[in-house]
């Protein structure tokens, strides 16, 4: 069975469509990466797969028992509030100093425990937020643009612990990316989003398919271009697959 399946999934945020007629499945052990342009719905469709935003349509289902690690895009901390990591790791359930110090370890900053949260650097704070993710050693993990603001050796540098932490945790992992470039040899599969998906494949299959093209350019390595392709709403293409085109229907949310 499957980890998670969602079938012809539609999602609003408020009156905008931000999802529609989305229908994937992740299995096991594999490594898949969302790419789009700003308000394509990624991190819309990363919430609604761990069920934290609802659906207007469609079905998600998980496999019974499934424990999923969750690294969101941002995490707003009040400098004013004291925290340290250790603390934070006990957030929103204390775990024992043993398992804390592992999780820690496998991330690449043990010795960052007794440091204050809010004095981390943005390469240092992804770690943390990815050795929380792990405690309960997950089946899934889900990562929303985790290198976002960090430079591309940091970037390059936290890709390859994840496909690690895959390799030796054996659990799969979801993530949102800009920088397939940067992904390119981690990744398994590719998931190209547009509102819905446009194509999906191995990288380099999404790569050498028109609709990636056509939102991220060519001659830019995988770095996002500007979304210039023309408006068709004269027919809806099959979605899924490398060759079919994508679409702007101009119902997207951020």
């Amino acid at each position: 069975m499957s980890l998670i399946t969602a079938e012809n999934i539609e999602v609003r945020n408020g009156g905008t469509r931000a999802l529609f007629g989305v229908s994937l499945a992740l299995e096991a052990r594999e490594i898949v990466t969302v790419v789009g342009p700003n308000g394509s719905g990624k991190s819309t469709l990363m919430r609604a797969l761990i069920g934290a935003v609802p659906l207007q349509a469609g079905r998600i289902t998980r496999r019974p028992g499934l424990r999923i690690g969750y690294v969101p895009q941002t995490l707003h901390i009040d400098r004013a509030l004291p925290m340290t990591v250790r603390r934070f790791l006990n957030l929103p359930n204390r775990v024992g100093r043993a398992a804390a110090r592992a999780a820690l370890a496998r991330t690449g900053v043990e010795a960052l425990e007794q440091r204050q949260l809010a004095g981390l650097s943005g390469g240092q704070l992804q770690r943390v937020l990815l050795a929380r993710a792990i405690l309960n050693a997950p089946h899934l993990l889900v990562l929303d643009e985790p290198t976002q603001g960090l430079d591309q050796p940091a970037s390059a540098s936290f890709y390859r612990l994840i496909e690690a932490l895959r390799d030796e945790m054996g659990c799969a992992v979801l993530m949102v990316s800009h920088e397939l470039h940067v992904v390119m040899s981690a990744t398994d599969r590719v998931i190209c989003l547009n509102g819905h998906i446009c194509c999906e494949g191995t990288p380099d299959v999404v790569t050498a398919a028109p609709a990636y093209r056509e939102l991220f350019g060519t001659g830019t390595g995988g770095a996002l271009a500007l979304y210039r392709h023309e408006h068709d709403h004269a027919h809806d293409h099959p979605h899924g697959h490398a060759d079919a085109p994508c679409h702007d229907h101009g119902d997207h949310g951020a």
